[in-house]
């Protein structure tokens, strides 16, 4: 038990770290083009490879830790994390606007594939190191969860403040020496067999998930394009247009995203849990997903409505409810895949149902783009309440019994 927690203490941290650099990646790539004169939609195609990159950095990078382990997953993305802050650093100034896009473009398509890759063989770890049944692993996934959101959320501060402090590529370079130090951790601690068992061998073997398994990655898909439809580009543009600072937009999502960690990290105390680790479970997913559908279409139209006289304030105000609904149920649909995972391929399982998470937020960064450009804040909110619909209609199909035994 104790190699275990010491296992999931080394993976969470590795993870941690990482994920800082990724949430304050985001912020430098999108204030600074921003700043320098991108369109919307631009700023969204900036985006674009690295969460199509993800899909495929999923389904590989669960294959892979079934087949080679968990730490030589874990390492690749974090070294390919390095590689991509060190070819942002490398953008010149000089180029023109195309030349730029494309370099920015591919060194974010080496960001994804380093998220994902990373994500799936940590998230994979809980499993292979959760010993005590459901109620350990519904505390692990939310605790680990959670806490990643929270550190996300200080990656988007960060790269604010470094952006205007110590600049562009300062801020890359120091980044990528912090991850080198943790890579070095985790080739030396972690044993190299965790996670490791006997993989697919086909593609079809891969794909062919269980009912549950595939219904949790479709939901997924909605939910979150459902969040980053307005959360990746239109609430930026829009708080920036309001007249927000680079420390005030990057401020807030930082706030949004700790909060929303904090919650998600507590989730378990909010559901009331069964011996089988399903039969309330899912119910739960159900109400909160249907209360969730809510919010989006509510604010689309308070912030319409004419002589509003601060819309800003009043989004500001509905995305923290948003935020507190929202952890709660991605913290239950995070659990639930786990709960209906099998547990000798679980890294398939998982980098199957995160690749599908990368499809939606590809989708939901596209549809923001395009949506604040054609129908300003209020279209990006509207999407969003659609496919939250759509993630409520698939939910309801999930089956609520467990086909294998789940310890409670």
């Amino acid at each position: 038990m104790m190699s275990a927690v010491r296992n999931y203490a080394i993976v969470t941290s590795a993870y941690f770290l990482f994920t800082v650099t990724d949430g304050a990646i985001r912020m430098l790539v999108l204030l600074h083009f921003y700043a320098l004169g991108y369109t919307p939609f631009t700023l969204a195609f900036l985006f674009l490879l690295y969460e199509s990159a993800g899909i495929f950095a999923n389904l590989a990078g669960g294959w892979l830790a079934t087949h080679y382990g968990i730490p030589r997953m874990l390492a690749c993305g974090l070294a390919a994390q390095i590689g991509g802050l060190c070819m942002l650093s490398a953008l010149d100034p000089a180029w023109g606007a195309a030349a730029s896009v494309a370099w920015v473009v591919a060194a974010q398509g080496i960001a994804g594939v380093a998220k994902d890759l990373t994500k799936t063989a940590s998230k994979s770890a809980i499993k292979a190191t959760s010993q005590d049944g459901a109620g350990q692993l519904f505390r692990w996934v939310a605790w680990f969860t959670g806490s990643k959101n929270a550190t996300k959320g200080a990656g988007f501060f960060i790269g604010g403040f470094l952006l205007q402090t110590v600049g562009f590529r300062p801020a890359l370079w120091l980044m990528a020496a912090m991850l080198a130090v943790v890579l070095a951790g985790v080739l030396l601690l972690l044993p190299r067999t965790l996670g490791k068992a006997k993989a697919s061998k086909s593609f079809r073997e891969l794909f062919a998930k269980s009912r549950a398994v595939n219904l949790m990655a479709a939901a997924r898909i909605f939910l979150f394009g459902a969040r980053d439809v307005w959360f990746v580009v239109g609430l930026p543009v829009f708080l920036y247009g309001a007249g927000w600072h680079y420390m005030g937009v990057a401020g807030f999502l930082a706030v949004w995203t700790i909060a929303y960690g904090g919650v998600q990290a507590a989730a378990p105390a909010m559901v009331r849990r069964s011996r089988d680790g399903l039969s309330r479970e899912v119910p739960a997913a159900r109400w909160w997903g249907a209360l969730l559908t809510v919010i989006p279409a509510a604010l689309a139209l308070a912030i319409g409505l004419p002589g509003m006289p601060r819309p800003d304030l009043v989004l500001v105000a509905g995305l923290l409810v948003f935020g507190f609904v929202f952890a709660v149920i991605s913290s239950l649909h995070s659990y639930l895949v786990l709960a209906y995972a099998g547990s000798e391929k679980a890294a398939e399982d998982v980098g199957f149902y995160y690749a599908a998470n990368a499809a939606g937020r590809l989708l939901g960064i596209l549809l923001s783009g395009l949506l604040v450009q054609l129908a300003g804040m209020p279209g990006c909110l509207w999407g969003s309440a659609v496919m939250l619909a759509l993630c409520f209609a698939i939910t309801a199909l999930l089956p609520t019994g467990a086909a294998r035994p789940v310890a409670a």
